[in-house]
């Protein structure tokens, strides 16, 4: 995270509002989506964020966004307040801080499982329950498809990293091979 203070500051700050409105789940949805839609179009983040455009026109842009997504108006505001601050290149550091101070909230934690094809939902159900017990929380299990792994799969949650992966095994094997010529 380029900016971590900055995200800090605005996401702690949304996490108070969050908690009165006693809405932490959604703005942490139309948060994670708003700057997934920003960090995917260039000329948006460019749009929002370049101070060679006039404020009147940046917070135009952001308005008509925050109206075609139909965020709350409390979230709303807070988007329009980044353009006018000039923070609207912070949009996904604030978006993963948030996301993180909700999770501490709520005793949850994001976790993704990486396989080399998709996984069966009664196999990330089990998986899910396996990160639970080993983590002591809640934990949101999103899969992930790579198929440069070869097979098994790697699940992270947090600082954890279980890599039960072909791939690495392979490089531990080649390794080891390396090691006793």
């Amino acid at each position: 995270m380029k900016n971590a203070a900055i995200a800090k500051r605005y996401a702690k700050a949304l996490l108070a509002v969050g908690k009165d409105e006693n809405a932490l789940d959604e703005y942490a949805t139309s948060l994670n989506e708003f700057a997934a839609l920003v960090a995917g179009n260039p000329e948006l983040a460019d749009a929002l964020a370049n101070p060679i455009y006039p404020l009147d026109a940046r917070e135009g842009v952001m308005r008509e966004i925050v109206k075609a997504a139909g965020v709350s108006t409390m979230m709303g505001n807070f988007l329009k307040l980044l353009v006018q601050k000039r923070r609207a290149d912070v949009l996904g550091d604030i978006a993963e801080m948030f996301q993180n101070l909700v999770d501490q909230e709520n005793n949850t934690c994001q976790g993704v499982v990486t396989s080399a094809t998709e996984i069966s939902a009664d196999l990330q159900a089990k998986i899910q329950k396996t990160l639970e017990k080993i983590t002591g929380k809640r934990v949101t299990v999103t899969n992930k498809v790579d198929a440069s792994i070869i097979g098994g799969m790697i699940a992270k949650v947090g600082d954890l990293v279980m890599d039960g992966s072909i791939r690495t095994q392979l490089e531990d094997l080649k390794e080891s091979i390396k090691g006793s010529e």
